[in-house]
């Protein structure tokens, strides 16, 4: 079959296709459209059960959802014939996004639901559940890590050098980087990088009880400040 005939084919399927849907046809439709949304509602808990920003976004989640469906429909509508995807390409490339993704992480949940969305709607379900285990547990690795070595952000404001020293010495078994110091007459602001394992800030309070530590102050880093 020439090219000439393949697009001609495609042309008379694209105008007949809503009147030769057949049984199977909506039933490989329905099922495919079912699974999306299940794949997304996963792809949905696991970035719920993962988040570590600032703060909880329903609307994305609703967004990797959604994606997800309509991803699987626009798959299942390019793969009918040829005229259908070269119009739907034409429609989507002047299609422009100007939401700022602050977190790349997003960027990946999004990436997640789009290549989920054309997997199911290539009826690839083996794969979509094999590729979603496989995120799942480096996620979940991932996470586990993260948690094991967690960065805290620590400001300390104190008086005297005698303080200072009591601080460093306090501070001398946990990894830690000087990020500023300020002084303010009498007074100096310490700024640290330090890094806890397994979210123990037993030393917070011990560094706030030495003699001319006026507070302590820890602030969870992970690419954004949130406390």
């Amino acid at each position: 079959m020439s090219v000439k005939d393949l697009v001609k084919k495609s042309v008379l399927e694209a105008f007949n296709f809503n009147q030769a849907v057949s049984a199977s046809t909506i039933l490989q439709i329905a099922l495919a459209l079912i699974a999306s949304i299940i794949m997304g509602l996963l792809i949905y808990f696991v970035y719920k059960k993962f988040f570590g920003g600032v703060i909880f976004s329903r609307t994305f989640g609703i967004t990797i959802v959604g994606m997800t469906l309509l991803t699987c429909m626009v798959t299942l509508a390019i793969s009918t014939n040829i005229v259908i995807s070269l119009g739907m390409v034409g429609a989507l490339s002047i299609v422009r996004f100007r939401t700022a993704i602050k977190d790349p992480i997003d960027l990946l949940y999004l990436f997640w639901a789009i290549s989920t969305g054309i997997t199911v709607g290539a009826n690839m379900y083996i794969l979509a559940i094999a590729a979603y285990i496989a995120m799942l547990f480096v996620m979940w690795f991932m996470y586990k890590k993260q948690k094991n070595a967690m960065a805290y952000v620590l400001v300390a404001h104190y008086k005297g050098d005698a303080a200072g020293d009591e601080i460093e010495k306090e501070l001398r078994d946990i990894p830690h980087v000087l990020k500023a110091k300020t002084l303010r007459g009498d007074t100096a602001e310490l700024t640290l990088d330090v890094q806890v394992k397994h979210s123990n800030t037993a030393f917070a309070e011990k560094l706030r009880k030495i003699d001319g530590v006026d507070d302590v102050t820890l602030i969870q880093y992970n690419g954004e400040y949130h406390g």
